[in-house]
C-alpha cells in the first residue's frame, strides 16, 4: 500500500486459476471494497488482507488510510480503514467465499455483532451490478451513511456511480452531515 491520496498502484493476481466454469469467463469486474481492522496491528492487518486479495483478481488502486471512530457498538478501539479497488473475473458469489476465507485465514472470529474484529473486508460496489441475495446486497446497503466508507472510497473512486442511488460516491460523501461519527486520514508507517 503506497503512501498519499490514493495513488494507483498495481498488483498482478500470482494464483493459478483453476478450470472450474465461471459464469463469465474472462469478463472482468472493478469491484470496490471497504477494509477495517481495529485489533493488533492494523496497519499490518490491512496490508496482509490487501495482499491476500490478490488470490481473487489485480489489485488496481489502495486509498489513504484513515483512522475512525467506531460506530453502533461504540465500546471498542477505533478502526483503521481503507478502500480497494480489485480487477476480477470470479462472479460475487465466489468473490464473497474469498473475502471471507481471507477474513478466516486472518484470524477473523465473528463473536459480536459490530465488535471489535482483526479485519473486515465489506464488498461495496460490484462493477455497474444490482446483488441482492440472502448472503449478499451490493451495493453495500450501509455505504452512503457512512463516512468511514466513503471517504477512503472517493480517495480512489469519487466519480464512480453507486447503482441504484445515482449518485457519485463524491456525491455521497458530500451530502453527509459533518457532524458524524470522526474520520481522519492518517499516514502510513
Amino acid at each position: 500500500m503506497g503512501q498519499g491520496g490514493g495513488g494507483t498502484h498495481i498488483l498482478r493476481s500470482s494464483c493459478v486459476r483453476n478450470s472450474r466454469p465461471r459464469y463469465h469467463p474472462n469478463v472482468k469486474k472493478i469491484v470496490y471494497l471497504s477494509l477495517g481492522s481495529n485489533l493488533g496491528d492494523r496497519q499490518a492487518n490491512l496490508r496482509n488482507a490487501t495482499g491476500r486479495l490478490l488470490q481473487l483478481g489485480d489489485v488496481l488502486e489502495v486509498s489513504s488510510l484513515y483512522e475512525t471512530e467506531p460506530v453502533e457498538f461504540t465500546e471498542q478501539p477505533w478502526f483503521l480503514n481503507c478502500a480497494v479497488a480489485v480487477r476480477t473475473e470470479l462472479i460475487p458469489r465466489e468473490f464473497l467465499a474469498g473475502i471471507l476465507a481471507i477474513e478466516k485465514s486472518m484470524g477473523r472470529e465473528r463473536i459480536q455483532p459490530k465488535g471489535p474484529r482483526i479485519i473486515d473486508i465489506d464488498i461495496l460496489l460490484y462493477g455497474a451490478a444490482h446483488i441482492n441475495t440472502p448472503s449478499l446486497t451490493v451495493p453495500h446497503p450501509a455505504m452512503a451513511e457512512r463516512r468511514f466508507v466513503l471517504e477512503p472510497l472517493a480517495d480512489i473512486a469519487p466519480e464512480v456511480k453507486v447503482p441504484l442511488l445515482k449518485k457519485t460516491v463524491r456525491e455521497l460523501l458530500e451530502a453527509l452531515p459533518k457532524n458524524g461519527p470522526k474520520v481522519k486520514k492518517t499516514p502510513r508507517s
